[in-house]
């Protein structure tokens, strides 16, 4: 599902070092997780299924670089947005915010899904992509991803868990806030390649730059 061939923008390396530093930080907070999982606030809610699913939405950009090698430089902005969204899940029961700040829950199920919704954007789609087109794919996408979400909870724990009775109501909660998320998504993306990105033949400039450096 593809419009043209995938463009990474053009990022700072300060972008490339935050990804870098928030996935050995995400590493390190998942294997105290493990050991003890009143560490991360997480008694009840599936810590080893977390532990072991958040290093494969982390690192899904770098495992698919190597096995496709597209052109371009590397999708860095994408592959911190993915990064953001399992680190966040983990900072924010480490500080038991979900627990103790009453909108915190709704605010993250829109800010997660939109990093993830813009991620998957960059990485399938040019910035020629009408509006339209990015909104059909950031909802297509990302409410695919906020589903998938709902069902992973579904199954690992709350089942088996004292919110089971108000599963329904708060499920239904969640999956518009991440359709909130991919409209936002959509529209930040679509902004950013209009305005605020380089156009591609400054991003060859660029790169040719870099090489007879």
């Amino acid at each position: 599902m593809r419009s043209g061939a995938p463009r990474p923008p053009v990022v700072s390396p300060a972008v490339a070092a935050l990804d870098v530093l928030a996935k050995g930080t995400l590493l390190a907070c998942l294997v105290l997780v493990l050991l003890d999982p009143a560490w991360g606030n997480l008694e009840g809610k599936a810590p080893t299924a977390r532990a072991l699913t958040y290093p494969l939405l982390a690192f899904a950009v770098p495992l698919w670089w190597q096995v496709r090698r597209p052109a371009g430089s590397y999708p860095w902005l994408a592959d911190l947005l993915l990064t953001f969204a399992a680190f966040s899940d983990i900072l924010g029961n480490r500080l038991d915010l979900y627990d103790r700040v009453a909108w915190f829950d709704d605010a993250m199920h829109v800010a997660v899904v939109t990093c993830i919704s813009a991620a998957l954007v960059l990485l399938t789609m040019t910035r020629t992509s009408s509006t339209l087109a990015v909104l059909e794919r950031s909802v297509a996408l990302g409410m695919t991803a906020a589903l998938a979400w709902e069902l992973f909870e579904l199954v690992s724990f709350v089942t088996r868990s004292a919110e089971l009775p108000s599963a329904y109501v708060d499920t239904l909660g969640d999956l518009l806030a991440g359709w909130i998320g991919t409209v936002l998504a959509a529209l930040l993306v679509h902004h950013a390649w209009r305005h605020h990105l380089p156009p591609p033949d400054e991003i060859s400039a660029e790169a040719q730059a870099r090489l007879a450096r």
